[in-house]
């Protein structure tokens, strides 16, 4: 694949980008790792047809495990690892375990993707911008089994913040097809464009790489997939789930005292149900691999 990084190095050259300074491209862990402050952990083994999810499981454990392991034997202890590549929350926790030297708080996963998409249907269904929403959830993992909040979000309508609930006046869309579309839409883009999310997987990363780097703006949060550990939500502790986190001094906080209703409870509850057993899954393979 060097020649076709190469492709990829003349592209980036080609932007004449202002804040590039240098692309190296390399197929050597001790090169790409060498004292990180960031890590955008892309690659992973696609799902193919007819494969079961524990296949795909079996092979990203070798590949996280062995970028864990770079990690913690070349990056700095205080790089910040970013993991995109699905299945993206037991990637990451896999990753993370595999690089017992950085703290687990430094490994998050990308849910911001989801967040953005919940963002734009509410701004769609309303006519606003995207801008004018704010504080929508993502809870538990980057899979169908997701949970799109929006109990806690707020939009601007004519320079008036509102509840979402109150502004949309329609719970059974909220509570029906806005929660599939945002969990399907993944899905939905391949089936139109017979390729995976491109460019706004790209946006979703860099909003996110920005939220780590400069903190979250006064009064919202945002969706990250983070260690459990700690929360006050009853989700388990090891798992690697999508909370709202707000961050200042590149260090993420859980954003406590949401109220949960029996609705959210439940939802919540099966995703988490998901990563468990995902996770007792990739634990098996991890200690063979």
């Amino acid at each position: 694949m060097m020649t076709v990084l190469d492709g990829v190095v003349m592209e980036l050259q080609d932007c004449a980008l202002p804040l590039l300074r240098e692309v190296i491209a390399t197929d050597k862990e001790e090169v790409a790792f060498k004292d990180l402050d960031i890590a955008i952990l892309v690659g992973s083994m696609p799902r193919r047809e007819g494969m079961e999810r524990k296949d795909l499981l079996k092979a990203n454990v070798k590949i996280f495990k062995s970028q864990g392991t770079a990690l913690d034997k070349y990056a700095k202890k205080t790089v910040k690892v970013v993991v995109v590549g699905n299945p993206a929350n037991t990637n990451c926790l896999i990753a993370s375990k595999s690089a017992p030297s950085i703290p687990k708080e430094n490994f998050s996963c990308l849910t911001r993707l989801d967040h953005n998409r919940a963002k734009s249907q509410i701004a769609l269904r309303l006519g606003v911008s995207a801008n004018d929403v704010k504080n929508v959830i993502i809870w538990g993992n980057h899979s169908s089994t997701q949970y799109p909040d929006v109990n806690h979000a707020k939009v601007n309508l004519q320079g008036k913040e509102v509840g979402v609930y109150e502004a949309i006046k329609d719970d059974s869309w909220l509570k029906g097809d806005f929660i599939t579309t945002v969990q399907q839409r993944g899905a939905a883009v391949i089936k139109a464009r017979k390729l995976s999310s491109a460019m706004s997987a790209a946006k979703a990363i860099c909003d996110h790489a920005r939220d780590i780097w400069f903190g979250t703006p006064e009064g919202e949060f945002v969706s990250m997939g983070v260690i459990s550990d700690g929360n006050s939500y009853g989700v388990h502790e090891d798992l690697l789930y999508s909370f709202p986190v707000v961050i200042k001094d590149k260090t993420w906080k859980f954003v406590e005292g949401l109220p949960i209703n029996d609705f959210s409870r439940e939802k919540m509850d099966l995703t988490a149900k998901e990563l468990i057993e995902e996770k007792e899954t990739a634990v098996e393979f991890l200690s063979s691999a």
